[in-house]
């Protein structure tokens, strides 16, 4: 096999007709968890893994991926997706490679980006979206609501496109956002991160009986707290995990199928990844009637099969927990308050799950309720680290979220966005 030129190591093919998916073919050396990484990506541009092979030799991969994007984007910028899975994969000069990876890898830089605006609703969201499409990805979040109707949001943000240091890029962001909201967006700065970050760091710790009931692996009954698992026993029936170490000399095979939900392929692979799992091929099949079946070819990384029974136990378990409740959501009293709560695990290398805000402030624009205050932070159970996305809701007085019916719809549109049902 050659060596493909830079231009050549992503190549992304679109549709002859309408309708049909966008397909991209990565060719590149192989490194532990590249799958993960180059999943994570593409759903952080908004699109959808309908198909996807993958296979390696341990030094070298060839992945296909047939992807649509969960909704009809202006002017996608698909020169921009294929920069950024190119940056993503290892340099095919492998001496090369391997001077950089002895370096370790470098944690991007943080911004502040603080804007003052007059409040509106819905205006969360709609900033979260500018962002997004500015290849940013938000790291915290701080708002504050004043008296006299204005808003200050301070988001701790980092730059997918690694520009940020430079005086355009900061100067074209700040006029991006005042040409988008116009009368609405008072001022803008953007700078390095500080000692604001640090004050932010300090996220305020959850009630035992909420991390209790949030981070449960079943929903608790006639608790004050109204929980989104995937509880449809026909869904869960259709969950299946099972593992087989006679079909293959060189691998165990790994099958699984589920019903379908956003971001599905990078779940597994993400949980593959965090337990040290090389996938050697491996085929994810089109949606048939809701469901995804996937075979998957899997061995240690030092190129075993895996024959530990509680290893094979541990990572089936932790596949299907995915597969049936990949977030947590719940609605709580705060004092006289209502707060909506988000969880999701957070990868072992720290980054957390994409586009988490943009749903959960999507959803709750859809149905009309306000954010009074926002936060994000992290929150470390017994085998897990999650991050955590409080909302502090704004019942303007009128109490529409008082009754159980009004917060069961909130913790279901939620979820529902986050899983694109």
């Amino acid at each position: 096999m050659g060596i493909p030129s830079g231009d050549d190591v992503v190549l992304i093919q679109q549709p002859k007709s309408s309708g049909d998916s966008t397909i991209v073919t990565v060719n590149c050396p192989d490194e532990a968890g590249l799958g993960c990484d180059l999943c994570r990506i593409i759903l952080e541009f908004g699109l959808s893994i309908t198909r996807a092979d993958f296979s390696t030799d341990g030094r070298w991969c060839y992945i296909v991926f047939w992807v649509v994007p969960d909704s009809i984007p202006h002017g996608f910028d698909w020169d921009s997706l294929k920069n950024r899975l190119s940056y993503a994969t290892p340099p095919c000069l492998v001496p090369f490679y391997f001077d950089q990876k002895s370096n370790g890898p470098s944690l991007p830089p943080l911004y502040l980006l603080k804007v003052w605006f007059v409040d509106q609703k819905g205006l969360l969201h709609d900033v979260t979206k500018v962002l997004t499409e500015l290849e940013f990805t938000i790291q915290r979040v701080k708002v504050m609501k004043t008296p006299d109707g204005k808003v200050l949001d301070l988001f701790f943000i980092t730059d997918g496109m690694e520009l940020l240091h430079t005086e355009k890029r900061q100067g074209d962001t700040c006029k991006h956002l005042v040409s988008a909201f116009k009368e609405y967006c008072i001022s803008c700065e953007l700078q390095l991160a500080g000692p604001e970050y640090e004050s932010l760091q300090a996220f305020s710790s959850l009630p035992q009986a909420i991390a209790a009931e949030l981070f449960s692996c079943e929903p608790s009954e006639g608790k004050s707290c109204t929980q989104a698992f995937c509880t449809d026993r026909a869904k869960a029936e259709k969950a299946s995990v099972t593992m087989d170490n006679q079909l293959s000399p060189a691998h165990t095979v790994l099958q699984i199928q589920c019903i379908d939900q956003k971001g599905l392929l990078y779940d597994i692979l993400r949980t593959s990844k965090d337990c040290n799992i090389q996938i050697a091929y491996g085929r994810f099949a089109s949606n048939v009637k809701g469901c995804r079946n996937m075979d998957l070819f899997i061995q240690h990384t030092n190129g075993k099969k895996i024959v530990d029974s509680k290893l094979l136990l541990t990572l089936c378990s932790r596949l299907k927990a995915e597969m049936l409740h990949p977030f947590r959501v719940i609605i709580v009293n705060r004092g006289p308050d209502t707060e909506l709560l988000v969880a999701n695990p957070v990868e072992l290398c720290g980054r957390g799950r994409p586009r988490v805000f943009y749903d959960v402030t999507l959803a709750l624009k859809t149905l009309g309720v306000c954010i009074f205050s926002a936060e994000i932070g992290r929150h470390s159970t017994k085998d897990q680290q999650w991050e955590v996305y409080r909302f502090l809701l704004d019942e303007n007085g009128k109490g529409p979220l008082a009754s159980g019916r009004a917060r069961k719809e909130i913790v279901d549109r939620v979820r529902r966005t986050l899983m694109g049902w």
